[in-house]
């Protein structure tokens, strides 16, 4: 395992020290970039409402590397008990949905406003829809994505 992880991994464990937080940090490399899950019997204070405290840690914990490392590193993300992941999945699975009633009904759908992560996940799931075209509308923080058939003028 390379060193920059190692480093990253040890600040992941040092920050849940410090918040008081008992968890195993463990690393997980993905087509997209390198992960630290983290197992916890209290994932709730480290997700918060709607992930919002897990965004924060990934904020964080990208800014204390920077400064520990003297660089920018690769490409991370801390998950916990799978929060992503899982979240990932549902974002696919409501993209996938509305992309067959686009389809079917020939109408544009716009969905709830989403953050520029789960905004990612339905552009890249849809591109397997060459019938189907996506589009980012609104301002932070109810930026949405509309679903529209791409024969629509």
């Amino acid at each position: 395992m390379d060193e920059e992880k190692i480093k990253i991994k040890e600040i992941v464990e040092e920050v849940l020290t410090k918040i008081g937080i008992f968890g195993d940090v463990s690393i997980f490399e993905t087509a997209d970039n390198t992960q630290f899950q983290i197992r916890t019997q209290e994932a709730g204070l480290l997700i918060g409402e709607g992930g919002e405290n897990l965004i924060a840690l990934n904020h964080l914990v990208k800014r204390l590397a920077e400064a520990k490392l003297g660089k920018i590193p690769a490409p991370f993300s801390v998950d916990v008990n799978d929060y992503q992941k899982q979240k990932a999945e549902e974002i696919k699975d409501l993209a996938r949905l509305s992309a067959q009633r686009v389809r079917y009904f020939k109408k544009e759908i716009q969905l709830r406003p989403m953050s520029s992560y789960e905004r990612r996940i339905v552009h890249a799931i849809l591109t397997e829809y060459p019938d189907i075209i996506t589009q980012s509308v609104g301002d932070e923080p109810n930026r949405k994505v509309v679903i529209k058939p791409f024969n629509e003028s």
